[in-house]
């Protein structure tokens, strides 16, 4: 399975450290930054995002101070399904529900807390309910 991470200047060392944690068992793509230095969030988000559209990673992994600004720039990529996630449940549900390929997260969580929420992610199944589908459907028609 192909990670894409991406981090701000405020996500970067929680990046790095999560690197090493999924190197082992996970094909990184490390989309940076790469230092703490100011640098603008959506540039990062959109990497991630547009490497999901064109199924150069399956998963994708993003790690800001808060997670939201993340969220909301990688949501702009179409195909996208990003979510800003807090806790296990929803670590779980935006998988079987919202079929989410990428996950948001502050990276001012414990790291602990954070391998967690991702190790859950990442082996979550969608559902494939006929009502999730159906609600995931409505979602990427919008507009259309």
């Amino acid at each position: 399975m192909k990670i894409g991470i991406g981090s701000d200047h405020g996500g970067y060392l929680a990046k790095e450290e999560l690197i090493a944690y999924l190197k082992d068992n996970y094909e990184i793509k490390d989309f940076g930054t790469t230092s703490t230095d100011s640098v603008d969030y959506p540039i990062f988000a959109f990497q991630v995002g547009e490497a999901i559209q064109k199924h150069e990673i399956d998963f994708g992994i993003l790690l800001c101070t808060t997670g939201i600004g993340m969220s909301i720039a990688c949501n702009k990529v179409h195909g996208v399904r990003c979510a800003k996630v807090d806790n296990e449940e929803e670590a779980s549900l935006t998988r079987a529900h919202n079929n989410s390929n990428v996950i948001a997260l502050s990276a001012k969580k414990d790291m602990e807390e954070i391998k967690k929420l991702i190790d859950i992610f990442l082996t979550t199944p969608f559902s494939n309910e006929e009502r999730h589908c159906r609600r995931n459907h409505m979602v990427d028609t919008y507009g259309d």
